[in-house]
């Protein structure tokens, strides 16, 4: 059985034990411990202004969103929820019981986590990538395989094996570009981006090939291997 907590609880603990609601510092304590997962519900822009270490994140208020990555979250292990103040990881908690999942709600969320001068993480001043350097890569290369993802996405670090694979496989011919999916924001409008993760291929500075989500290595290579 999946084990989710939104915000934090003892890994070790039964699910009976877990309670449903943890002050900041328990939840500090909780995640310190191996084999936990992080989700921050809020939005991109919330999260890139300062979140919680290791943190992966799901927009709640995006169903679409909150599903598709959620769904890549692994059950195995305990996962620690939490918004900004509370409200919104309640919701998630609320909809990640009905699937059948154990999950305790950060007690006021970020907010309550600042006060109480825990760290927190944050790449809001990020230099964007320029598309003219973006455009340039595509055009002076053969071929390009664009990865447009985040380290805070579920489906981005489940597919960074077989990321690595390809890379490896390919060596030189390939020219890789990844695109950070919380800062590259004019990029990602220049390639009329939808969602994380998006993969596309370049050839001879056309593009031959996009897919969201999930991608198995054999699709990379049969793509790449296409003249």
């Amino acid at each position: 059985m999946a084990l989710f907590i939104v915000a934090c609880a003892q890994n070790n603990s039964s699910a009976q034990d877990i309670p449903k609601t943890v002050s900041a510092n328990q939840f500090k304590a909780a995640i310190e411990k191996p084999g936990v997962q992080v989700l921050d519900v809020r939005t991109a822009g919330e999260y890139q202004a300062g979140h919680i270490q290791n943190a992966l994140q799901a927009n709640w208020n995006d169903a679409k969103e909150f599903q598709d990555r959620t769904q890549h979250l692994d059950k195995t292990k305990t996962v620690y929820v939490y918004c900004q103040a509370g409200g919104r990881s309640a919701a998630a908690q609320s909809y990640l019981i009905e699937k059948g999942y154990n999950v305790v709600n950060l007690e006021g969320g970020m907010s309550n986590w600042k006060m109480n001068q825990l760290p927190v993480e944050g790449n809001a001043n990020t230099v964007q990538m320029r598309v003219a350097d973006f455009d340039k890569v595509i055009a002076e290369n053969k071929l390009v395989l664009v990865d447009i993802g985040a380290t805070w996405c579920p489906p981005c670090r489940k597919m960074q094996p077989t990321i690595d694979q390809v890379k490896k496989e390919q060596g030189a011919a390939l020219y890789f570009l990844a695109v950070d999916g919380g800062v590259d924001m004019e990029v990602m409008k220049h390639v009329q981006f939808e969602s994380l993760p998006t993969f596309i291929i370049y050839k001879n500075g056309k593009e031959v090939w996009r897919k969201q989500g999930i991608v198995a290595g054999e699709e990379f290579q049969k793509v790449l291997a296409t003249k």
